[in-house]
């Protein structure tokens, strides 16, 4: 019978240790002999992520009854206080770099997202959207987002092609959704759909200047003026197709462009939608069905909040939420690593659930995923009798 280390174990084995190891010199100073390292940290907060632990003495314990796969594990014994002093004192953004080098690797694997009938975009697509994660007001005083609660924000550009976050930060609750958005750097040619959240006609403006497209909702109270109108087709979804300039006081301080203004109506919702794009040679249509792939965005912070570690945090200090959080999403990534093989066809959900039961298992991670055929067990046992 051939040897298998834990699930958890073949898990981290996704990460090449030389490239971790790599990351660490560059963002971690020279630290104490016997301190904590940052591969025990990883394992650690990985382990809260795969097991669901709510605090750190879980996680102690946990670990410290499964002593006896450190060696696997490559990890120190790790104690709650260390793990606490490391959470606090260790940078995140080494984990956003690590997040970095995860998606190229995934990106590297991932299937070109199949989109509705009808729906021919070759152009990559990235959703925009942030979502906040509550913390305790009295814990976290400097993450107050209003006078009723406190939170982090989490910020994602979701890559369509496998929808994996390509683009994370973290932020206080209060940092806008525009101030993060124009801190990423998407690739020229893609395009990006996001909300009425993102209304910057500057920032528009400067996406255009890059060679991105993108598609969003115009705001009401928007103020413009009508330079071209387009034929429609009568009793069509799209009941007008313009081209406009914006008229703000705000705008008229601005060189801007002109954009399209496409009002569609959809029949099922029984409601009118007003969409700006750059872009004037697509189909309106084409337009109205790219926003409505928005919607996965939303589907993404809904499966995290649900099946990772995020609405109770082990720590007290914003770099340990941080740290958290981010680990939270290069375990993301890793399980789309693993669903992007070609004979892993469960879920993410089934796929985690999994994992979550037999972490400390010595399975293949494969025979996990493809248990052998009942049948075939059947036959065998028949055998020895």
């Amino acid at each position: 019978m051939s040897h298998n280390n834990t699930i958890l174990s073949q898990m981290q084995k996704l990460i090449p240790r030389h490239e971790f190891h790599s990351l660490s010199e560059q963002h971690d100073n020279k630290r104490r002999a016997g301190a904590l390292s940052r591969w025990s940290q990883f394992v650690a907060m990985f382990t809260c992520q795969v097991s669901g632990l709510s605090s750190l003495r879980d996680i102690e314990s946990a670990l410290h009854s499964q002593r006896q796969h450190h060696y696997h594990l490559a990890s120190q014994t790790i104690s709650r206080s260390a793990l606490g002093r490391a959470n606090e004192t260790l940078d995140y953004q080494f984990f956003v770099s690590l997040f970095g080098r995860l998606y190229q690797r995934c990106a590297n694997r991932s299937p070109k997202q199949g989109f509705a009938p009808g729906f021919d975009l070759k152009e990559k697509l990235f959703s925009l959207d942030a979502s906040l994660i509550d913390v305790s007001m009295k814990l976290f005083p400097n993450a107050n987002y209003n006078c009723m609660k406190a939170a982090f924000k989490l910020h994602v550009g979701l890559d369509h092609d496998g929808l994996i976050p390509a683009f994370i930060a973290v932020t206080a609750g209060k940092v806008s959704d525009q101030t993060q958005a124009r801190s990423f750097e998407f690739p020229r040619g893609s395009v990006v759909v996001f909300d009425k959240g993102y209304a910057s006609y500057e920032w528009h403006a400067s996406l255009s200047q890059q060679g991105v497209s993108y598609v969003t909702r115009m705001r009401d109270n928007a103020k413009f003026q009508v330079i071209e109108s387009h034929a429609t087709e009568a009793g069509g979804s799209v009941l007008s197709d313009e081209t406009i300039t914006c008229t703000s006081l705000r705008a008229s301080k601005q060189t801007l462009i002109s954009v399209r203004r496409i009002v569609f109506r959809d029949e099922t919702l029984n409601k009118e939608f007003v969409f700006t794009t750059n872009r004037f040679d697509w189909p309106a249509t084409l337009v109205a069905q790219i926003y409505k792939q928005r919607w996965q965005v939303e589907l993404f912070f809904k499966w995290i909040k649900q099946n990772l570690k995020l609405k109770s945090v082990v720590g007290v200090s914003d770099n340990a939420v941080m740290t958290q959080i981010m680990v939270a999403m290069c375990m993301y990534l890793l399980l789309a690593y693993l669903k992007f093989t070609p004979h892993f066809k469960q879920s993410l959900q089934q796929m985690i659930r999994l994992i979550r039961v037999n972490a400390f298992i010595r399975r293949s991670i494969t025979e996990l995923f493809h248990p052998p055929n009942e049948a075939l067990l059947i036959s065998r046992q028949g055998g020895l009798f």
